[in-house]
């Protein structure tokens, strides 16, 4: 028996890590979305319009919101928004979810961005695929 356990130093971090998450995602431990993966390309809306066209106006956002509208003024994916906040994935999507289905911000798979610019440049694919070989 360890009768030293109660002098062990798990910090403060540890508590909150277990915690935070939780509060802030509301108790949600799954997103409502299951098409948000890692290379989801997010955009924060220019002028987000409901469905009579008139402006938006957003109900009461977490200051994690704020963060994610303010990381996606340009294009980026979720996983760069969950590495940037310090964040778990999961509860990226989870507050990603939330964002989309506000309307304030946008959500599309990175092929559709290739497709837009005239399809991909299978030589440039190529070349990122040889250089993680090599890694």
């Amino acid at each position: 028996m360890n009768t030293h356990w109660e002098h062990e130093d798990t910090g403060d971090d540890a508590e909150e890590s277990m915690v935070r998450p939780y509060t802030i995602t509301r108790g949600r431990t799954a997103p409502e979305r299951d098409d948000l993966t890692l290379i989801t390309v997010l955009s924060t809306l220019d002028e987000p319009l409901d469905e009579r066209g008139a402006p938006l106006r957003p109900g009461r956002l977490q200051p994690e919101h704020r963060l994610i509208l303010a990381r996606c003024r340009r294009p980026v994916a979720v996983a760069e928004v969950a590495a940037g906040l310090d964040l778990p994935v999961s509860v990226t999507k989870i507050l990603v979810g939330d964002l989309v289905s506000q309307g304030l911000l946008g959500a599309r798979a990175p092929i559709s961005v290739a497709w837009a610019a005239g399809g991909a440049d299978r030589r440039l694919l190529a070349a990122v695929r040889d250089g993680l070989r090599r890694l």
